[in-house]
C-alpha cells in the first residue's frame, strides 16, 4: 500500500446565515500549524439561493485563486458540505480534491430545514430531489480522505445521525450544540488530524 503525505492549501466552506468570520477561530488554528488557509463568502447566504449555484460560486473561486494542477482540502461547516459535495460529485472537484472535511453536514437531511422556503433549505430536507441525487452516487466519495465530524447534541441537523455517511470516516465530537462545531478545540483538533493524514494512492 503506497501512502504519502502532503500539505495542500485549504478551502473553507461556510454554512447557511454565515459567513467566512465563522472559521476564524479555526483559520488562525490551521495558519499556526502551518497550512494556507482561505475561505469566500457565499451569497446571498440564508438559503434563498439553490444548492448548485453556491456549489458554482465556490467552483469560480477555485478556478480564480488556485492553478489548475494544485490539489485542495476542503472543509465544509453545515450547508457547506453540501455544497462543497455538489461541487465535487457534479462539476469536476473529485478530480484535484484530496482531503475533504465535512462538519455537521445534513447528508440525509435535516428537519429544521422544513422552517424555511429559501430554494437551498428545500433541497437540505430530507427526501429531498437534490439530496437523492447526490446520495446515489456518494460512494465516489471513498476517493478522497473524506471525514465527517458531527456531534449528538447538535439540534439543528435533527436527527444529528443525518451528519453520518457510509463513504466518510465517521468522528463523533462530544460538542454542545452545532454553532461551536466550527471553533471548540475538540472540533480544531479532529479537523487538524483529518488534514493531516496521509493519502492512500490506491484509492
Amino acid at each position: 500500500m503506497n501512502r504519502t503525505c502532503s500539505r495542500n492549501p485549504v478551502l473553507l466552506i461556510h454554512g447557511i446565515f454565515r459567513k467566512s468570520e465563522v472559521f476564524n477561530k479555526m483559520s488562525n488554528h490551521l495558519t499556526q500549524l502551518g497550512w494556507s488557509v482561505y475561505s469566500l463568502n457565499l451569497a446571498p447566504n440564508w438559503g434563498n439561493a439553490s444548492l448548485e449555484e453556491l456549489a458554482q460560486q465556490m467552483a469560480d473561486y477555485i478556478d480564480i485563486n488556485f492553478d489548475p494542477k494544485q490539489p485542495l482540502d476542503i472543509v465544509g461547516l453545515s450547508m457547506g458540505g453540501l455544497v462543497t459535495r455538489y461541487y465535487l460529485q457534479r462539476l469536476g472537484g473529485i478530480n484535484r480534491v484530496q482531503r475533504f472535511i465535512a462538519i455537521s453536514s445534513p447528508h440525509s437531511g435535516t428537519w429544521t430545514a422544513y422552517t424555511l422556503w429559501g430554494k437551498g433549505c428545500i433541497q437540505m430536507r430530507p427526501g429531498s430531489i437534490f439530496l437523492e441525487d447526490l446520495n446515489r452516487d456518494a460512494s465516489v466519495l471513498k476517493k478522497l480522505n473524506f471525514t465527517s465530524l458531527w456531534t449528538a447534541w447538535d439540534f439543528i441537523i435533527v436527527p444529528a445521525s443525518s451528519s453520518q455517511i457510509s463513504a466518510a470516516k465517521d468522528v463523533k465530537l462530544s460538542v454542545f450544540a452545532h454553532a461551536m462545531m466550527a471553533r471548540d478545540s475538540s472540533s480544531l483538533n479532529a479537523v487538524a488530524e483529518a488534514l493531516s493524514e496521509p493519502l492512500n494512492m490506491d484509492k
